[in-house]
């Protein structure tokens, strides 16, 4: 993604007040919960980004999950207690400001919705669930905007709580992006159960990241890379700790060269190994003695370091460049795309639109019928009619790319692939939205009004009645409708008469379809005029 023009700047915006120059980002990880505001500046090469403040609080969110993959009551109150703290900082700003993301655990956790709606109240910011593959995206946005240039590939990885990003990318653009199921605290719970150390279970820990990362190894081998970076978290404790500790080897010289890399953030594989003897030396983590080791950093210390370890065997990798860039600076990039409508999303439908062979005239005639209906009913105080204007024109891009399993129950089908597929730029909760319009914009309603968290009735209307209209596939047929909503349980179609009797078939569908809302309790009633 390029990072130029972006954004426009409100010039008589202060520096040290929510102003349309500032953007902040949430990252709610399994082992830290971050916030990070920016102000955004344009310059002649592009945009930039000016650090205005950060917060971060170790929550070690996946400690608190049970075996059956529930959080406890603790680990959510150390997680509200930090949003809380953030939600205080964030007063005052916008919501096209702030973008709030959540990861693994989130993802993982059977209760995890329990928790993220009181953590929006504490927050005052809705909260997206994203898939490991979005989240592996937006890291690699964040890294390549902060990382040093390279001619060619470039491979990132983020060893995080719950999970670990692997992506390969070239400039700005990712394109081989993998999530795997392993995260410092995870990994520090399972195989140094209450802090104890051993040989034995390192070198299992070690394994059982290794069979991991052999599932990735030949692709990413495969596409090569030029250049590795380690984003933030466990990849720059790792690297202060070999460096604080001088670990690297060449370090004690004192050389110029070695000063540098001590600086610049670097591992290396000799640093990696000698840092397990150190840890190795003791049989607690209590009893870690290394230079600067913070106490929120000890406890997921060996699960960390026996992770790196597998990856840089795994991958043959000999040295890692630190950037502090991740999850969070991906976010505000993203963010700032989607003010200027560079939305990775509407790319994403694009694309699926041309996997699946959607026919686009219909799709396009359906979507802006169903907007012109949307514009016609009040606008609610809660809803956001631009982003509902856009999952409406979404679903109906994507109404259709069922039938390239089947025509029977074709709904049914595009409904799974949203539900299921990776698609960049979209949270768990759009995926969620767009694939439960998509299973309703024809057939019983019945499958949604069982659903307690389907709330978009007003959009799924609108794309009903666009339905039945288009049915012929063709402009010249499409009559002149108003429809009302007096409260948000009624529906009117208001029609010319003359048309409706020229147009049988479609004066019954929409008889079976007031009488279909009928049987779920709406009241939708037919208006002919004359």
């Amino acid at each position: 993604m390029s990072h130029s023009n972006l954004i426009i700047l409100s010039k008589n915006s202060p520096p040290n007040k929510p102003g349309l120059d500032l953007v902040a980002a949430v990252d709610l990880g399994s082992n830290s919960f971050r916030l990070l505001i920016c102000q955004a500046h344009i310059t002649p090469s592009g945009m930039q980004l000016r650090t205005i403040d950060t917060l971060r609080e170790p929550v070690r969110l996946a400690a608190g999950l049970s075996p059956g993959k529930v959080l406890d009551d603790e680990a959510m109150e150390r997680g509200l207690v930090a949003i809380r703290r953030f939600g205080e900082r964030l007063r005052g700003f916008k919501p096209e400001q702030v973008r709030a993301v959540a990861t693994n655990t989130f993802r993982v956790a059977r209760n995890a919705q329990k928790f993220v709606q009181e953590a929006q109240i504490a927050l005052g910011f809705p909260i997206e669930i994203i898939a490991g593959v979005e989240e592996a995206r937006l890291i690699y946005i964040g890294t390549s905007h902060e990382a040093p240039a390279v001619a060619g590939n470039r491979l990132v990885i983020d060893v995080g709580g719950g999970s670990s990003e692997f992506i390969i990318g070239k400039g700005y653009e990712p394109k081989l992006l993998e999530s795997l199921y392993i995260g410092c605290v995870s990994h520090s719970i399972r195989f140094f159960p209450n802090g104890t150390i051993d040989s034995h279970a390192f070198k299992e820990a070690e394994l059982a990241a290794r069979r991991e990362v052999q599932v990735i190894k030949g692709r990413f081998h495969k596409s090569g890379w030029n250049q590795v970076i380690g984003s933030s978290g466990t990849a720059r404790a790792l690297a202060d700790l070999i460096a604080d500790n001088k670990l690297n080897g060449s370090d004690e010289k004192g050389t110029l060269e070695s000063l540098e890399r001590v600086s610049s953030g670097i591992i290396t594989l000799q640093g990696l190994k000698a840092l397990k003897r150190r840890v190795l030396d003791v049989d607690h983590i209590d009893r870690i003695q290394l230079v600067n080791l913070k106490d929120d950093r000890r406890p997921v210390l060996p699960g960390g370091l026996s992770i790196m370890l597998a990856i840089f065997d795994e991958l043959g990798i000999e040295k890692m460049e630190v950037s502090d860039a991740a999850l969070r600076v991906g976010v505000l990039y993203d963010l700032l795309g989607r003010t200027q409508h560079h939305d990775m999303r509407f790319v994403t439908v694009e694309q699926f639109m041309q996997r699946y062979a959607v026919d686009r005239e219909q799709a396009h005639r359906l979507g802006n019928l169903a907007a012109e209906f949307l514009a016609q009913l009040p606008k609610p105080n809660h809803e956001s009619r631009t982003d509902n204007l856009s999952l409406l024109g979404w679903s109906a891009n994507l109404h259709e790319i069922g039938l390239s399993i089947s025509h029977n129950s074709y709904h049914k089908h595009s409904a799974y692939i949203a539900a299921n597929a990776d698609m960049p730029g979209f949270s768990k909760n759009d995926q969620s939205r767009l694939a439960a319009l998509l299973l309703g914009h024809t057939g019983k309603l019945g499958k949604l009004s069982n659903n307690a968290n389907f709330t978009d009735w007003r959009m799924l209307f609108c794309i009903r009645l666009a339905h039945v209209l288009c049915r012929s596939r063709a402009d010249d047929n499409l009559p002149k409708v108003k429809v009302k909503s007096a409260d948000s349980e009624t529906f009117e179609v208001q029609l010319h008469k003359d048309w409706a009797e020229a147009h049988p078939l479609t004066e019954f569908s929409l008889r079976k379809e007031a009488a279909e809302w009928e049987r779920i309790g709406y009241r939708y009633s037919i208006k002919l005029s004359d």
